[in-house]
Parts: C-alpha cells; structure tokens; sequence
C-alpha cells in the first residue's frame, strides 16, 4: 500500500508541475538559444554566444525561455528590449544587440518549412513575426522593431522527428540582416515561450530564371553549417524539405534531351518535302517534252 500511495504522490507532483515539462525553441530557423545551446555546438565558436554565456545566459536551458499566465498580454509582460530573453534574467544574454548571432538564410515570398524543436510537445498556438524595413541589429529588439501581425500562424501542428513542423511565407520586399521571432502560447498549461532567430532574408528568382539554379538546399536546422569561419551556422535556400519545385522538373522536360529529338524529325520531314516538291515537277515537265518530241512513242 505505501508503495502504491508513494506512486501517487510523485504521479500527482507531477502533474502539479506540468508548466514545467512544455519545452522547445525553433530549430529552422534556428534560435539563438538553440544555437548556443549543447545541440548548437555554437558556445565556443561564435562570439555572440561567447558572450551571451558570459552575461549568464544558461544556455543548457535552450528550451525553457518561458512565462507563465501571459494569456496573449505579451507586449504587457514582456519589456522592450527584453524580447529574446523574455524578460528572464537568466536568459539575459540572448538580448544581447550585436549583428553576428548565428544566422540561417531565408527566401521571401516562397512557402517554407518552419520548424520549432520540442522536448516534449504540448497543445498550443505559434505565432511568427518578422522584423520591418529597416531594423537594426546593432539595436536592442523593441515591440515597434517587429510586423504588426504574425506572417504565420499554427495552431496544434504536426510533430515529425521531434519538431513542430509549419509551412508559411515571409513577406516579400524585405531583404538583408533581419530577426524572425516565435511566441509559443500553450493551452494545455499556462506558459508561453519566446525566440529570437537570426536570419539573412533574400529575393525567390523570378519565374523564367528558375530553371538555371541548382537543386535548391534544406533551410532545415539539419543543414546547418559553419561560414567563412566565422562559426555561424548558415542554412541553404529554397524549398525547406529538399525537393525541386515542380516549375524546376517542367521546365527541364520541355528542354531536355527527348524534346531536341522530335525537334530534329520535324525538321527532317519537312526538309524531304521541300526537296521531293521540285524534283517531281522537273520530272513531270520532262515527259511532257518527250511526248512532244517526233518519233516519240506513244502509250
């Protein structure tokens, strides 16, 4: 019996921490978090990191940048200039204003992949924001800084491999240095989480250019690489699960190998024709004369 009473206790401690177990930050793009964090490997090779542990930033807590009862007063609770962390002291490093965190690269009015890390997934709402024209990154992040609706909204999406996965379009007309930030509202426990994920936007080529780009990389989190041995990790560009798009493989069987070959039977044919139209009148007009000829036989 007290084996069974001690079992109930911890089963009931358990769900009276329940706030507590809700945990994640995005993966792609990535946050400076989960950049910095032990499955970033970004601590001791970027300097923005460097100095986010430095300021106290727990970077082994990536995934508990937290607030409970927010209830959507998020520009209430959480000051400007405090958006990455917060509000948490603890995670106060991650405000830090300074233009090399470690950034993934992002197209512009394509829909991507977005995905959001989750130790252990809970019911809620996504909502993400993109910096407007002309942000600053040498500036601490203020409400003002960001869109004034989120550009994507998920509610209770799919986990694939651990991850939230949403598609979404960022808006077009922005480009350069840019800051992506997700508000995670739970509704199955009280708490709302906040990130800040850098990224260098760029234009999606137009249409009739399509066809001479390569395969277009992952802007999944997995894809992550060092650049310029800076230690900030860059992600590739295009569609985030790694296929071609369809206008890409289109194009490619109208100009590819089997579309030269009927090309080269059409011109054949007609060249037959334009030759054999000559060739049969010159011979029609010579019986014609032999016909004529005195002596000629006759049929």
């Amino acid at each position: 019996m007290s084996a069974a009473l001690t079992a109930a206790a911890l089963l009931l401690t358990g769900l009276a921490a329940g706030p507590a177990v809700a945990h994640g930050a995005p993966g792609s793009p990535v946050s400076r978090a989960a950049a910095c964090g032990p499955e970033g490997h970004q601590t001791n090779r970027s300097a923005a990191c460097t100095a986010a542990k430095a300021a106290g930033t727990a970077t082994e807590h990536w995934d508990n940048v937290r607030l409970p009862d927010v209830a959507g007063r998020d520009r209430e609770k959480v000051p400007d200039g405090k958006l990455c962390s917060g509000g948490l002291a603890k995670f106060r490093g991650l405000d830090l204003a300074r233009p090399d965190w470690p950034v993934t690269t992002l197209r512009t009015g394509v829909e991507l992949t977005f995905t959001y890390r989750t130790t252990i997934p809970h019911k809620g709402t996504f909502r993400w924001y993109v910096t407007r024209p002309g942000y600053d990154p040498s500036q601490p992040l203020a409400w003002s800084d960001l869109s004034e609706r989120p550009f994507l909204t998920a509610t209770d999406p799919p986990v694939v491999d651990g991850s939230y996965r949403m598609r979404g379009k960022l808006p077009t007309g922005l480009s350069g240095r840019h800051l992506v930030y997700a508000i995670w509202q739970n509704s199955s426990t009280p708490d709302t989480y906040y990130s800040c994920s850098d990224v260098i936007l760029e234009s999606a080529p137009a249409a009739g250019a399509r066809a001479a780009t390569s395969r277009p990389a992952t802007t999944t989190a997995s894809s992550t690489r060092p650049s310029g041995g800076t230690g900030e990790p860059v992600t590739g560009i295009g569609s985030s699960d790694g296929a071609p798009d369809l206008a890409d493989r289109s194009t490619v069987a109208v100009t590819g190998g089997s579309g030269n070959a009927l090309l080269s039977l059409l011109l054949a044919a007609l060249l037959v024709v334009a030759l054999g139209l000559p060739v049969g009148l010159w011979l029609r007009a010579r019986r014609a004369r032999d016909r004529r000829r005195p002596g000629a036989a006759t049929h």
